[in-house]
């Protein structure tokens, strides 16, 4: 056995990973996270992404570019053109990211799960009461993006941003073995909440992403400021950006998150399973 499988060996005992992940100064770790990843030193620079790759299924090759300025920057790569078809189908709508696919299915009135026995509510997710409305006995699917994957997030289907709100909160980490253990994680996170409304039919379909232990900022194209650790509360943000399908929306600065709501009504396609893997632009949920 190599010295690189025993550690991971030891990583994946949920008491150890847990303990390493999420029982340390969470916030502090993550603003320096944030400012190491930024360096923009040669050395630096290759030793962070060896490192990353050494206990990681990090792949490189999709990436457009050969050579990267920091660690940051490799985690924000864009891919090559073509590198991830979009399913075009007119009742398609399809992942706006890569992912595992968590949990997900029917919303019970407002109740669904963030892992079996953890349920949470739309309530406690989503500050707005007009969404709360809009997703009740309707559908949702967690999206988990591991720290290797591509971290880009695109739009599901043609539409328009109308209004984004950036929730401050907690950076614990979202890997199965916190959410088995940590009720509510996703209420206590920090999250951007995206509306947007589907073209032509006008139905609301949610965006909720959720950041995590050294990756709580988010980047989105129709809001000048990154969305970090600087705002407090609740920040409703003005938006109204139209996009189609398979246009890129923003990225997070590592990897976490993506919950999307659909109302009654939408069905998922077969290739959706939860802890299959989805890439962006393949289908995720039919229109009504």
């Amino acid at each position: 056995m190599t010295v690189r499988t025993q550690i991971l060996k030891i990583f994946d005992q949920e008491d150890i990973n847990f303990l390493l992940t999420n029982r340390i100064p969470r916030r502090l770790a993550t603003q320096f996270a944030g400012w190491f990843s930024q360096i923009e030193q040669p050395l630096v620079r290759d030793a962070s992404i060896a490192l990353w790759r050494l206990f990681s299924d990090l792949d490189l090759s999709e990436a457009k570019k050969t050579e990267f300025t920091s660690l940051h920057d490799c985690f924000i790569r864009e891919l090559k053109d073509g590198t991830r078809p979009i399913d075009m189908a007119a009742d398609i709508v399809v992942s706006p990211c890569d992912a595992i696919i968590g949990a997900h299915g029917a919303i019970a009135d407002t109740t669904l799960f963030q892992a079996k026995g953890f349920p949470y509510t739309l309530s406690d997710l989503l500050p707005d009461p007009g969404l709360v409305e809009a997703h009740r006995n309707g559908r949702y699917v967690t999206l988990r993006l591991k720290s290797s994957m591509y971290h880009r997030f695109h739009a599901p289907y043609d539409g328009r941003i109308e209004q984004v709100t950036y929730v401050s909160g907690d950076t614990w980490n979202v890997n199965p073995i916190a959410l088995k253990r940590i009720e509510r994680l996703f209420c206590k996170n920090e999250r951007a909440v995206i509306r947007t409304t589907l073209a032509p039919g006008g139905q609301t379909v949610t965006l909720v992403a959720v950041a995590a232990i050294l990756v709580a900022s988010i980047r989105l194209h129709c809001i000048d400021d990154l969305l970090n650790g600087n705002y407090h509360g609740r920040n409703v943000i003005a938006c109204d950006s139209a996009f189609k399908k398979g246009d890129e929306l923003g990225w997070f600065q590592h990897g976490s998150t993506i919950i999307v709501f659909a109302p009654d009504g939408f069905q998922f396609c077969a290739n959706v399973r939860e802890g299959a893997d989805i890439k962006m632009g393949q289908p995720l949920l039919r229109l009504p």
